[in-house]
């Protein structure tokens, strides 16, 4: 069963409530941002809630997701507690990396989101590294990796998907396609139409679909989950979006004009489904607006609690870099440092 039943009227209030936890939560980081309260940068998710809550509802829970640094919606739409989100955020000890991720960090193993990325396209090679996990040990499960259109450029995105495609490994590519690379438009980028056509240089499915239509990237993803569980390898799936922010918060956007974003506005994902889900006799005005209400006091709550929360102290400042029980470091330090000495090579690992 997927995460989210979007064939039921159950699923899609689910599903509602979600892609406005989202927009409730990035739009109130931003206002703490500009009033400095928010250390580093913070990229909202605002305008693209479809693809995250769309993508996720098609997976089952115990499926893992790759991030970018544009996360915060991937995570909630992942099902992530918004108090240890904001937390994070906050840079506070109580956040889910200790504080010490922040914005473009945050992951949660328990929950198989393995991680938001300040590098761009370093995702999809360690969903790779997932989907082969999932096919070594047999596992009936699969890997979704979230990417920009400006990481579709980079080298490791490319060595993964092939990896992926050469292997039949369990892996879905999704660009979410907003636009614009920082600023720099997608027909400066690509000399391609359609960047899902780059799945024909791996004899791989490419999907492109309307990013703003929730329904559309649910199908799209579900139809990728199914053909990745019969083994028959990664499909890279393109979602045309918008971010209504910049591609920071600061950003002066002076590459795009203000008739540009108003015409994606009007396309907001989120107006567009309340409509659909009113004209199915499934929501009221009165019950959309006690809906947001109630997220808009939940995000209020988790402002609170990252506000609250300890700040972070400098002794744990190295704790959490290593895992516990993989690196045989003090072994690798007696060989080097016999290498530096002049003595023997020090034999095999």
């Amino acid at each position: 069963m997927p995460s989210i039943d979007l064939e039921s009227e159950q699923g899609r209030e689910e599903a509602l409530r979600r892609m406005l936890t989202i927009r409730k939560f990035d739009t109130k980081v931003g206002e703490h941002f500009a009033d400095g309260e928010i250390p580093g940068f913070v990229h909202l998710y605002v305008g693209e809630e479809a693809v995250g809550v769309g993508a996720c509802a098609a997976l089952e829970e115990d499926d893992y997701i790759t991030s970018t640094h544009r996360g915060h919606g991937h995570c909630i739409a992942k099902g992530l507690d918004p108090n240890l989100m904001m937390a994070e955020v906050f840079g506070k000890r109580e956040g889910y990396c200790n504080g010490k991720g922040g914005s473009m960090h945050i992951a949660d193993m328990d929950a198989n989101m393995l991680g938001a990325n300040g590098i761009v396209g370093a995702g999809p090679p360690l969903g790779a590294g997932a989907a082969l996990t999932i096919n070594q040990k047999g596992e009936d499960r699969v890997a979704l990796s979230f990417l920009g259109d400006g990481a579709v450029a980079q080298g490791q995105v490319h060595e993964a998907v092939n990896l992926a495609s050469a292997w039949d490994l369990p892996l879905i590519l999704l660009v979410e396609n907003n636009q614009y690379g920082e600023g720099t438009p997608v027909s400066d980028q690509h000399n391609l139409e359609k960047l899902s056509d780059t799945a024909g240089a791996y004899d791989i499915p490419g999907i492109h679909v309307d990013g703003m239509d929730i329904t559309a990237v649910n199908e799209a993803v579900a139809e990728a989950r199914e053909h990745a569980r019969n083994g028959k390898g990664p499909t890279f799936i393109e979602a045309d979006t918008y971010r209504f922010h910049g591609h920071f918060e600061g950003d002066e956007e002076l590459y795009r004009d203000e008739d540009e974003v108003e015409e994606w506005r009007k396309r907001d994902p989120i107006t567009d489904f309340s409509e659909r889900l009113i004209d199915r006799d499934e929501l009221t005005e009165e019950k959309f607006e006690e809906m947001q209400a109630e997220i808009e006091s939940e995000i209020e709550d988790a402002i609170a609690y990252a506000k609250d929360a300890d700040e972070p102290v400098p002794e744990e400042a190295y704790d959490d870099m290593f895992s516990a029980n993989v690196p045989d470091i003090e072994r690798f330090v007696q060989q080097a440092n016999a290498r530096t000495d002049g003595g023997t090579h020090g034999g095999e690992f």
